[in-house]
């Protein structure tokens, strides 16, 4: 009886352990008090919304995690100019990932319409597609069930015949499901800026772009494996530096479009001209190992911070600007074994996964001259001398709500302001602050960061 006892303890013991190790059960961005927030078109000024933002509650059993989110994300939404006048809107969802996912060893998964997958806020993830191909009228003439969208023949690519409905954080909702197409970060963070959405209506994305560091794990795709951002490791083992990783798709030399890249005869799609350039379907796409670090999948097996001993892993892979670059995330097949994640219920029993709590954000008894421990975020700070206002952009991810303190040289705290969970950038108003040095203080629990700042006007 004793020996059976012993064995139950250890068992709920390794359950207990595997919700501490497992990043996809420790990675989602869990929030009780962050709500989301949108734009309406002609109005610079962030309209408050009443739904939370990020993810809701974590839980898990032996096999399988449960997120339950709105997918609305901390960073305000819209508008959204091609004429889309949905909103992002609550979809109280429950997704299953597993936490031990598969190779597919057998025919290939497409990825399909809607979902994919969640980034780690709660937010849907697309594939490429918008659903609409070339040849409408076949379609038509046949009386397919597409609905009139097209015959599944020279497929539009979401990213470049989108464009102009995407908000500045590149999303946008179908029905009210507010999702990503591509890498989750801001048009006006890319080197090269190809949408003029952030000039009036300013957001940001999920992280920001880092060339020297491994980017963070980002989300889940339906079959269970992570999701990062665009920078990885330079080989598969860990080794070899930062570096920009490329997919193994580029667009074909071709001026017509008669047949794929694999010399499938197939009915004819426009030529290619400045109304349907090179690019603005997926077909325009050839594959070859040469060309770039991923699979056909848009992924690689390798090592990353999350998982050290190695993992199938996609990339939101981007060009040399930090343009999306296609496949963006995942696909156009999964890697592993999918299946639709969508729950209503949870059948199984499961432990609530708890982050730890953050006990010492108002910590008063530190220096605000001291660098007590640095915050393992890096953090620009611009402009400095400034004159109206401070913007604080974080380089990376931001996991827990970081505190902001403007700070005299008195010891007096002149203003305090936080960049959310799920956010990137925040705003200081200095307009009414005398000229003069200050310090920058940025808190995340016990660990602080400080910047000397000087505001001269």
């Amino acid at each position: 009886m004793k020996t059976k006892f012993t064995a139950f303890i250890l068992c709920i013991a390794a359950f207990g352990m595997q919700a501490q190790t497992n990043p996809a059960i420790t990675s989602w961005l869990q929030n009780d008090s962050i709500k989301g927030s949108h734009y309406v078109q002609g109005n610079s000024t962030v309209v408050q919304d009443n739904d939370l933002a990020n993810v809701q509650k974590v839980q898990y059993s032996a096999s399988f995690v449960y997120i339950n989110t709105n997918g609305i994300p901390a960073y305000p939404t819209g508008p959204f100019l091609d004429g889309n006048r949905s909103l992002a809107t609550a979809q109280n969802a429950i997704f299953k990932f597993p936490l031990n996912p598969s190779k597919n060893t057998g025919a290939l998964d497409v990825t399909t319409g809607g979902n994919i997958g969640i980034f780690i806020n709660g937010v849907a993830l697309f594939d490429y597609r918008d659903g609409v191909s070339y040849n409408l009228r076949q379609a038509a003439d046949k009386g397919g069930p597409s609905g009139g969208r097209g015959d599944g023949v020279w497929n539009r690519d979401a990213v470049p015949a989108e464009m102009d409905g995407f908000d500045c954080s590149k999303g946008h909702p179908a029905m009210g499901n507010y999702h990503h197409h591509q890498n989750p970060s801001s048009f006006k963070l890319d080197k090269t800026v190809l949408s003029t959405i952030c000039n009036l209506y300013d957001a940001e994305g999920l992280y920001t772009m880092d060339s020297t560091k491994h980017s963070p794990l980002i989300g889940y795709a339906y079959d269970g494996f992570p999701i990062y951002g665009a920078y990885g490791y330079a080989d598969t083992n860990g080794t070899g530096g930062i570096v920009r990783i490329k997919s193994s798709y580029k667009l074909r030399n071709i001026s017509v479009r008669t047949h794929y890249a694999d010399g499938s005869n197939v009915s004819d799609g426009p030529a290619v001209n400045t109304t349907y350039p090179l690019g603005h379907y997926r077909e325009d796409y050839e594959f070859n190992t040469a060309n770039g670090h991923l699979d056909e999948h848009n992924g690689r097996f390798c090592v990353t911070p999350e998982y050290p001993n190695g993992i199938y892993a996609y990339f939101c892979t981007v060009d040399e600007n930090w343009n999306s670059a296609y496949p963006y995330a995942v696909g156009p097949t999964f890697y592993g074994n999918w299946e639709r994640r969508n729950e209503t219920t949870i059948s199984e029993t499961v432990e609530v996964y708890a982050p730890a709590a953050d006990t010492s954000k108002n910590d008063t008894n530190t220096s605000v001259f001291d660098n007590n421990t640095p915050l393992q975020l890096d953090f620009n700070v611009f402009p400095n001398p400034a004159q109206d206002f401070i913007a604080v952009q974080a380089m990376g991810l931001v996991k827990n709500t970081i505190q902001l303190e403007l700070v005299s040289m008195k010891g007096d705290v002149v203003r305090i302001s936080t960049i959310s969970q799920g956010t990137t950038i925040w705003y200081i108003d200095t307009k009414t602050l005398y000229d003069g040095k200050y310090v920058l203080r940025m808190i995340d629990g016990e660990q602080v960061s400080t910047k000397k700042i000087v505001l001269q006007k």
